[in-house]
């Protein structure tokens, strides 16, 4: 059984530390709690060693392993936060992001997935790192000291780190420490960075354990989703809090994923949509007999119904879901059992009993009556604190009796639940991932023949994709091949515009205040570019 928290534990004690014994499992590897607990400590002794204290951040840039783990949890041990960040980030994304978090120690993977991690960060401008006091690198089967020598800081190796002796006090990680800064859409062009507490961080997983199933006896769970987002980070600390076993995979390959599920007889298992197409339509599907039940988010499936009516062929029991950064994925649910068209709707009910939720109407900010579609305000225990350094933004964020306003449109159903129904502004759900679309045009602006950046998502048979319009600056019309270089160089993968047309103008409508571009028209002719033949 689950043994409840109280506010007295910080996420140490109420995750891993405590009266929990989860096992990781990791490319054929098992790592009982008691080897855990025992690399956390060290792993928290060599910080406090190097000068981390309580409040300083430290990044993380790895995929889902092991070691991940054990440095956010480490961190967290002293007070410390995480900064996550995502692997697919390239040197725009990196650089932001670390000067914003003010990060005094970098942990990271230089040749996973043979990807040049250190030529990534020798493009970030050394102005940007003025805190970073020390670089990690985390190696598989080796052991040395890094070879790069990047910043002039001093360099370490993981394995030495935590190899050292435990000399932590397990009490120095206070319930309201910052455990964990998450980037979100931002509306500048820049992603915000929303901090939550240790308390937030473990409340949440107590809450998610039971309601899940999690707490059953012989849980596994496939961690396929990335750590360094709310859904997959929500879903292992509820499986680690529940004394369950976290399956971890790097990176996510569908064979491969299949083989684990199978292997270790893996029970939950959560996704996007077309992670679960993928594996119903693969030859070794029935690895999926032992999986009882998943939710999933909808980013690309266009009959949301069908996909889940087909998934009960293969008693597979999908529901939709509902989370943001701001109060972590897997906030609500719909219920198992319930009809195919429910649970083929995002949203659901409230997973923690003291959350709450309302439908408003954006402009006044009155609560609607029920059925009628309003912008979606939240608020619970798994509320984020604040976003970092930002307290206009946090301002403007939250109304006054303490509700977050989430800027998605949803309805209330009456029965205690609510019908997400979409996101209300101009972010892009790109591979999961929300993001701003100024983000983009930012990086495309800085090319020196363009001089307004316009990128709106359109629609194909994998998801929604961004496209980008652009207008030229001097009489010179901008290399396209160059545009689409400059962004997969400082942009992860899914970010790049699969197509950039240039324009003489954009299409344009008056307005009280001025004019402005019409960016419906422009996903229209997105839309008509992509669905042109050829």
């Amino acid at each position: 059984m689950l043994v409840t928290s109280t506010f007295q534990l910080n996420l140490i004690e109420s995750a891993v530390l405590g009266n929990a014994t989860p096992t990781l499992v990791y490319k054929g590897e098992r790592i009982e709690a008691p080897a855990l607990k025992r690399q956390i400590g060290a792993f928290a002794n060599s910080l406090t060693r190097l000068g981390i204290a309580r409040g300083d951040r430290i990044a993380v840039w790895l995929p889902n392993c092991p070691a991940w783990l054990v440095a956010h949890l480490g961190a967290a041990r002293i007070g410390a936060m995480t900064m996550a960040v995502n692997t697919r980030f390239r040197s725009t994304e990196v650089e932001d992001i670390l000067a914003r978090s003010g990060a005094r120690l970098l942990l990271y993977w230089p040749g996973f997935l043979e990807i040049d991690f250190d030529a990534v960060l020798a493009q970030v401008h050394p102005s940007a790192l003025a805190r970073l006091a020390h670089l990690v690198a985390y190696t598989e089967g080796t052991s040395g000291p890094p070879a790069s020598k990047l910043f002039g800081v001093p360099q370490h190796d993981y394995l030495q780190l935590v190899a050292g002796a435990v000399e932590v006090e397990l009490d120095k990680g206070r319930q309201d420490d910052g455990a964990i800064l998450f980037t979100t859409s931002g509306t500048t062009g820049k992603p915000k960075l929303a901090l939550h507490t240790q308390a937030s961080i473990s409340s949440h997983a107590d809450q998610v354990a039971p309601a899940f199933g999690y707490d059953a006896p012989n849980t596994a769970l496939l961690q396929a989703l990335p750590l360094c987002g709310t859904f997959g980070h929500a879903q292992a600390m509820a499986v680690l809090r529940a004394s369950g076993k976290l399956v971890l995979m790097p990176a996510f390959g569908l064979e491969p994923a299949l083989e684990l599920v199978s292997e270790h007889r893996v029970s939950a298992l959560n996704g996007a949509d077309t992670m679960f197409e993928d594996m119903m339509v693969s030859s070794n599907v029935g690895a999926l007999a032992s999986v009882h039940g998943g939710g999933f988010a909808a980013f690309a499936t266009p009959d949301v119904e069908d996909f889940v009516a087909r998934a009960a062929r293969f008693h597979l029991e999908l529901f939709g879901l509902y989370g943001m950064s701001e109060v972590q994925a897997l906030f609500a649910r719909q219920k198992p059992g319930a009809s195919v068209e429910e649970r083929a709707s995002g949203g659901g009910y409230l997973v923690s009993p003291q959350a709450s939720f309302r439908v408003c109407d954006p402009d006044s900010g009155q609560v609607l009556p029920l059925g009628e579609a309003g912008e979606l305000q939240l608020k619970g225990p798994s509320l984020f604190r604040e976003y970092f350094e930002n307290p206009q933004e946090t301002a403007r964020a939250m109304t006054d009796d303490g509700y977050l306003r989430t800027g998605d449109l949803a309805r209330d159903e009456g029965d205690g639940r609510f019908t997400y129904l979409a996101r209300m502004g101009d972010s892009l759900r790109l591979r999961g991932f929300l993001t701003s679309p100024a983000e983009i045009e930012a990086v495309i602006e800085q090319h020196p023949c363009v001089a307004i950046a316009q990128v709106v998502g359109v629609d194909t048979s994998r998801g929604t994709r961004p496209f980008a319009f652009v207008t030229r600056r001097n009489a010179d019309t901008p290399d396209l091949g160059e545009l689409a270089t400059l962004c997969s160089e400082r942009l992860a993968k899914y970010k790049v515009p699969i197509r950039f047309v240039a324009l003489d103008e954009f299409p344009m409508t008056d307005s009280p205040n001025g004019q402005k571009i019409q960016r419906v028209r422009l996903r229209e002719m997105a839309l008509m570019q992509v669905e042109a033949p050829g």
